[in-house]
């Protein structure tokens, strides 16, 4: 047997259980000392708040603005701060840098008094004054939406119905046909009897919620993710990171009773909206209303919205100008992979500034305003 043969041997069990113990002594020193573990650290201000509601503005960063401002529109199932989870891997960071303007919506974590909650009282109501308090604050007539996952279906339904308030429409990762069979949680979805579950729960949990989505891929979700975590346990950089993402992952609102109720029944299970069937507050939402410039994003790998559920986002739509873009990543990797930071999102700024302008007067004045 030559040298090279030799040395390419695999180790023995000894040599393996020394090495398992220098890693686990190693690990055990990591965590015994602070880590930096804080998420969404990107300055912001508190520019407008009802109840639970929660509006807030990114200090900008840039000397020119981009106008009109960005509002940002999370899902309801979990927190907005997956857009600037850490300093290196933020969104938002990537953004402002540019010269965008962001605010972002906090719907906040809804109570046993709020199972009463309607999709009207999010989008007529919340959303609605959101968007009316930046065009008021930033003395423009109207603004960008942005908006990810479920917050993206509420950003079309809202365009539809408000297209006046809407200059330029982002939806990113975002369900609109929720009859396709590529992704577990249509099927599931089909077979939930959310009448039972809202009657006897009120508001449903968002751990119920997060059991869900592991489900999707338990292997890579569950025994992956904790094997690299375990192999990776001496590295400090490694494990605040993981701990970060696991933060966010189990930081889970519940859902308002009646509101999950009928995106259930109505999205998910009759698939209302896509079949152009879909009302808000009696008033028919026809996705042929949104004339605004339209940049769709969907991940080629996400399984919790699968590309089948959101290719057909500007199809459906009556912009003249749109575009999709399909990334190679999954769900959250569309926000926090090297690779978005480094294409995806610049190709959103690129875009906004294409369908925008450049601050000047009283806008870039306003810039340098807190709170």
């Amino acid at each position: 047997m030559s040298d090279n043969a030799k040395t390419a041997a695999p180790a023995g069990p000894s040599a393996l259980f020394e090495d398992m113990q220098q890693r686990l002594r190693k690990g055990l020193k990591v965590l015994s000392q602070p880590l930096d573990t804080e998420v969404g650290a990107t300055p912001k201000d508190l520019v407008f708040e009802d109840g639970k509601l929660k509006l807030f503005r990114y200090r900008p960063v840039a000397k020119n603005l981009i106008s009109p401002p960005v509002v940002v529109t999370y899902a309801l199932v979990n927190r907005y701060y997956m857009i600037d989870l850490q300093p290196d891997r933020s969104m938002v960071r990537e953004l402002l840098a540019r010269g965008v303007d962001i605010y972002v919506i906090d719907w906040g974590y809804p109570g046993r008094l709020d199972r009463f909650l309607t999709l009207e009282d999010y989008i007529d109501d919340r959303m609605n004054a959101c968007i009316d308090a930046v065009r008021k604050r930033a003395g423009v007539d109207h603004v960008s939406l942005l908006g990810i996952c479920q917050g993206g279906t509420f950003s079309l339904i809202y365009t539809s119905l408000y297209q006046e308030k809407v200059k330029n429409l982002v939806t990113m990762v975002t369900p609109l046909d929720f009859h396709t069979d590529t992704g577990l949680l249509n099927i599931w979805s089909g077979f939930l009897d959310v009448d039972k579950m809202v009657n006897v729960l009120g508001n449903i949990p968002g751990d119920f919620m997060n059991a869900g989505f592991l489900m999707l891929n338990p292997l890579q979700l569950v025994f992956e993710k904790y094997r690299s975590f375990s192999e990776h346990l001496d590295d400090a950089e490694f494990v605040s990171n993981f701990v970060r993402m696991e933060r966010w992952i189990f930081d889970s609102p519940d859902q308002a009773g009646e509101a999950f109720r009928r995106f259930i029944k109505e999205l998910y299970q009759e698939n209302r909206l896509a079949r152009g069937l879909f009302t808000l507050g009696g008033r028919k939402v026809d996705l042929k209303n949104i004339t605004a410039p339209l940049l769709n994003v969907y991940g080629t790998a996400d399984n919790l919205v699968p590309p089948a559920c959101s290719v057909g986002i500007a199809a459906a739509v009556g912009s003249k100008d749109k575009e999709t873009v399909d990334f190679p990543s999954g769900h959250i990797g569309v926000f926090v992979s090297g690779k978005s930071q480094k294409v995806l999102i610049p190709k959103i700024a690129t875009w906004l500034e294409k369908h925008s302008a450049p601050d000047k007067g009283k806008r870039k004045a306003h810039a340098g305003k807190r709170g």
